[in-house]
């Protein structure tokens, strides 16, 4: 009896492993309909010619990122910070509770940050923001795989940029410069970057606006880059890039009620920057022009009164004493209108152009004055 009950469940086994094996098969093989996930064959667009010339741009696309994955580097950095002691640990009964040791004494703390850069010459130099690498201790950039110590050569907050060098004798590649005065709108902007720390990141999109200016309430003369493409923390320091694979502006913010991207971030012009970037090699600091003139409101009005068509220039509303705009016969209620062979539409114009200048070299200044027009030549001096 036993043993018949044995060979009835080996029986009843041997079946219902042969009844799954079977539905295994079957379920392998099962085709749901004699159709497979997704349809057969290529899409419709595959090769079309419709599809071609979005390839080619894909194509282009592809050969930036290559181009550029040794040329944009990732920066760490590191502060030591001095964290203050709670008031109440001074308290007497505080104090005994916790003990002498508590009592008064700050501690140090390590802050660390992220940022990006491109190098500029095969012997190492990096370009990124000065609110990069802003009062930190050490700085670090890695290269592909490799991570390199790096000197600050020298930084300018005004005009947020900074230059590194490469604490190595290696050979680098470094970025094509582009023309950033022939940037307009429409054109295709390509940001590369460490956003959030994620290396190498890329993003497309398109130049939203050239010559923004005074984005970050500054007063200052600077323009920017608008563009649309993904710009994120992190992203600082990075190179804006066009679709011929050339720089023309340093990634610098954002505009954000987040802290997030939401499609507009600036960019520095690459020919101001390299006008900066020039000075803090050879200085390690920016010499700026100064003529000693004070600028006030043009209106209209005024225009109109003098026998101008149009309130563009920069009034002249005060001139230092012994300033070479008053060695150079510059008069209060002159209008600036012209420095060389530059147009002056306003305070900020005159202040760019002021400030690039070379210390000491000699500018043509045109100005209205008694409804005529009179050239001046004024020597730049260094603001103190």
């Amino acid at each position: 009896m036993k043993k018949l009950f044995m060979c009835n469940f080996i029986k009843k086994i041997t079946a219902l492993s042969l009844i799954v094996f079977v539905s295994i098969v079957a379920f392998n093989r099962c085709d749901f309909g004699n159709e497979a996930f997704g349809q057969a064959g290529d899409s419709p667009l595959k090769g079309s010619a419709e599809n071609a010339k979005a390839w080619e741009i894909q194509k282009v696309f592809r050969k930036i990122a290559e181009l550029y994955n040794d040329r944009v580097v990732f920066i760490s950095t590191e502060q030591t910070v001095k964290i203050q002691p709670h008031p109440f640990f001074d308290d007497p009964f505080f104090n005994q509770f916790f003990g002498m040791p508590y009592r008064g004494r700050p501690r140090t703390q390590k802050r660390r940050g992220l940022g990006s850069g491109f190098i500029i010459s095969k012997d190492g130099y990096v370009c990124t923001n000065h609110h990069v690498i802003q009062n930190v201790d050490k700085v670090t950039v890695k290269v592909l795989d490799k991570v390199y110590d790096a000197d600050v050569v020298g930084s300018d907050e005004r005009t947020d940029l900074a230059l590194l060098k490469i604490k190595s004798k290696d050979k680098f590649s470094p970025v094509f410069i582009g023309d950033s005065d022939k940037v307009s709108v429409g054109d295709w902007a390509i940001a590369i970057g460490n956003p959030f720390g994620l290396d190498k990141t890329f993003t497309v999109g398109v130049v939203s606006a050239v010559a923004r200016k005074d984005v970050d309430m500054m007063g200052g003369s600077q323009s920017h880059i608008q563009t649309d493409a993904s710009i994120n923390p992190g992203n600082s320091g990075g190179p804006l890039i066009n679709i011929d694979g050339e720089v023309i502006g340093i990634n610098r913010m954002i505009y954000s009620n987040s802290g997030g991207y939401m499609g507009i971030g600036f960019a520095i012009p690459i020919n101001q920057a390299k006008i900066v970037l020039e000075q803090l090699k050879r200085h390690k600091k920016v010499r700026r022009g100064f003529i000693g003139v004070q600028i006030v409101p043009f209106t209209e009005e005024y225009a109109k009164e003098i026998g101008l068509p149009k309130n563009e220039g920069a009034l002249v509303g005060a001139v230092v004493p012994g300033s070479p705009a008053d060695k150079g016969g510059i008069q209060v209620g002159d209008v600036i209108q012209k420095i060389n062979n530059t147009t002056i539409k306003d305070f900020s114009d005159l202040l760019g152009e002021v400030e690039k200048a070379s210390i000491n070299s000699t500018l043509k200044i045109l100005v209205w004055r008694d409804k005529s027009n009179v050239n001046l030549f004024v020597t730049v001096k260094e603001r103190e």
